[in-house]
């Protein structure tokens, strides 16, 4: 796989060579992110304004475009400064003027002769009772009517560019692209009726009519698919080349998980029970896990995560279990350990706060294997820290944690197997999109004895009667927590929303009954106020959405989210699971701020209809868009230039099945269609898979 394919030279040249293009244009547009033809192309126009031939502007109802043959009259200089020029014309059934701000009179003689013909084309307006049309889109000599097309494309604009340059240019890429070998199933592209490549991209250059501008029209569906398709490929070759490095076989025997479960005061769910046999199967391979445990708040996750534990330990080898902080991390050692003990083994917790003798210790009995799981942050990646025999690395919360790191992992041990578990239900499409590479165990049902959450809206305006019942409630012993919203990202207003909340609330409730955690406390002021909340010395904390991920505190039943409806809805359904662990009655009350959009309405109606976090993210995703649902900026998640996640997501699955099978046939893409799609992945710019490919 020495080099781009010489067929597809003329895509990547540069963008000079396109017609119209001096190199100013040329650097604007590299600004806007189209650096080759081949972005040219994949830039594909957002709307179409109807052109087509009319024999008056009597045709159209102002305001609206009107293509139209005229006679040209006489032209009217403007008299003072500031005033428009103005040019009398004549079509087959009615007269209007033509209005230029700022413009050269010499120019416009030239442009608009008086006495001969012109078409003309633009959006005719009614100004003080006669029609206009000022600065018209198009003026072109009859010989050349044939420049105006009859639907005229409209593409995306940045400043410096116009619609007519990227009209020319788009034309210029398409004479110069070459026809590709077909990389799509053929039983596919039968049953959906796709054009080849070339001929989509030209149909989806050249609209006839707005239906033409849908992604569901053939030639942008197939433009779409194979944006879907390439990316799907890398992670299915990230897939196999991960699993080709040959992991461990680990033969979990069940001595110490039965121990586990015999100490249980519960039956684990069916769900439970199928992802920790599944991780069992994967585990017995020499083949590398790579699998994802998504789960909803309180599905049981943990336990399924020390299932997995346990059976490397029981294999004579070692886990680790990763969590994005320390209290996180902690907190999964409190949860751990009471279990692990059952099971005679060790477990022991390794963060940045871990230093000199007390560091040199754990680290000694990691490499002589006397620790058997160690939960532990980030930390855990430093070159000092040496494994007897890693095996298996759990990673909690997962979007923190990029296929880059899961990579670095593997070089901790010989291939790990890897288990990432999300607390985040991801609707499918999204987690194909994000953990195609990955296969997926899905906890869908709730341990029994977890009383649901009873969800109420509440207008910010009844804050004094709020306050009154949390007082009565504190007063019976229960914990609330009290979050508000993170404001325009500022971090010091995030402060003072919450500091003024904390001075407000302790003033009602009490000195010592309210504690405080936001983003810019010290990490260990931090901790310490949370410890105060789990040990139970304060009864509220008041807190900016630091909490939101995996804190326990079962004796927590209130949850009051101040500006509910500044949050997406991952983000409250995640606020709402912090509460509803132990087994009192838990509520949650989402504070609003009157009036509530249409949209922001929706959003907390939602959450008050369903506990059920897969489909309270189906319909964010509905809702927002897939780069808010996983806040794109460390989502991972690809930039499609044509293919629309929210659209097309029943697109992308038949994307994953279709480049699995492709390489399951010709795992190094050697036959006519794979190399076929060998092409498609230079097309679409995947290097990281035709590295694969290649050390494959």
């Amino acid at each position: 796989m020495s080099g781009r394919p010489e067929i597809l030279f003329p895509l990547f040249a540069g963008l000079t060579k396109l017609d119209g293009i001096g190199p100013k244009t040329a650097q604007t547009l590299e600004h806007a992110g189209v650096v080759t033809p081949r972005d040219m192309l994949m830039t594909l126009p957002v709307s179409g304004v109807d052109r087509h031939r009319r024999a008056s502007i009597r045709d159209v109802v102002p305001p609206a475009v009107a293509t139209v043959e005229v006679t040209i009259g006489e032209h009217h200089p403007p008299r003072t400064r500031g005033r428009p020029y103005r040019v009398h014309v004549e079509d087959a059934q009615s007269s209007f003027q033509l209005v230029f701000f700022h413009a050269r009179g010499d120019y416009l003689q030239k442009l608009l002769p008086t006495g001969q013909r012109r078409i003309v084309s633009g959006k005719v307006e009614i100004f003080d009772g006669i029609a206009q049309i000022v600065h018209p889109d198009h003026v072109v000599p009859v010989a050349e009517a044939e420049d105006i097309p009859a639907f005229e494309p409209v593409y995306p604009l940045h400043a410096g560019i116009t619609q007519k340059a990227m009209w020319k240019a788009t034309r210029s890429a398409l004479t110069d692209a070459p026809g590709l070998a077909e990389w799509i199933d053929p039983n596919l592209k039968k049953r959906e009726g796709w054009p080849d490549w070339h001929a989509a991209m030209a149909l989806a250059h050249a609209p006839q009519a707005t239906s033409d501008l849908s992604p569901h029209a053939q030639a942008r569906a197939r433009l779409a698919y194979d944006e879907l398709l390439a990316h799907q490929l890398t992670l299915a070759l990230a897939r196999a080349a991960s699993r080709r490095a040959t992991g461990v076989a680990s033969a979990p025997t069940g001595v110490l998980s039965n121990k586990v479960l015999a100490a249980l005061p519960y039956k684990p769910t069916n769900a439970q029970t199928r992802a920790i046999s599944e991780i069992a199967a994967d585990l017995k391979t020499p083949l590398k896990m790579n699998r994802l445990l998504q789960g909803d708040v309180g599905s049981g996750k943990t336990l399924v995560a020390l299932m997995a534990l346990l059976g490397v330990v029981e294999a004579g080898g070692q886990g680790v279990m990763m969590a994005p902080t320390e209290i996180l991390a902690r907190q999964h050692l409190d949860g751990l350990r009471p279990l692990a003990e059952n099971a005679g083994i060790t477990l022991e917790v390794l963060t940045g706060r871990d230093k000199g003798a007390a560091r040199a210790a754990k680290l000694k009995a990691l490499a002589w294997g006397d620790i058997h799981i160690l939960v532990g942050t980030h930390a855990v990646f430093q070159k000092d820290i040496v494994f007897n025999d890693l095996r298996l690395a759990v990673i909690d919360e997962q979007h923190r944690f990029g296929v880059a790191q899961r990579m670095e992992l593997g070089a901790k041990g010989r291939a790990v197997d890897v288990l990432v578990m999300t607390a985040t239900p991801i609707p499918r499409s999204l987690a194909l999109a994000q953990y195609g590479d990955m296969d997926v165990s899905v906890l869908d049902e709730k341990p029994p004895g977890r009383p649901p959450v009873q969800t109420a809206l509440v207008s910010i305006a009844r804050m004094d009667e709020v306050v009154e019942k949390l007082r009565k409630a504190v007063a019976d012993g229960r914990q609330a927590y009290w979050v508000c919203p993170l404001v325009e990202e500022s971090e010091v207003v995030d402060m003072t929303a919450a500091e003024e909340r904390f001075k407000r609330l302790r003033a009602t409730l009490g000195e010592g009954v309210v504690g405080l955690v936001h983003g810019q406390m010290p990490p260990a002021d931090k901790d310490a106020a949370m410890a105060r909340f789990v040990a139970g010395e304060t009864k509220v904390l008041v807190a900016t959405t630091v909490i939101e991920v995996g804190v326990n505190v079962p004796n927590a039943s209130i949850m009051m989210v101040e500006h509910a409806d500044r949050f997406g809805l991952a983000q409250l359904h995640q606020l709402r699971g912090r509460v509803g662990r132990g087994t009192a009655a838990s509520t949650c009350l989402l504070l609003y701020q009157s009036p509530l959009s249409e949209s922001g309405r929706r959003r907390l109606e939602i959450l008050r209809e369903t506990e059920d976090g897969f489909a309270i993210s189906e319909e964010d995703l509905a809702m927002r868009g897939a780069g808010d649902v996983i806040g794109t900026a460390q989502s991972g998640l690809p930039r499609f230039r044509i293919a629309d996640l929210e659209r097309q997501a029943a697109q992308m699955a038949v994307a994953q099945t279709d480049a699995r099978a492709l390489l399951a046939d010709d795992p190094k893409l050697e036959s006519d269609r794979g190399q076929a799609a060998r092409t498609l992945l230079w097309l679409m710019e995947q290097d990281k898979a035709i590295r694969l490919i290649s050390v494959g």
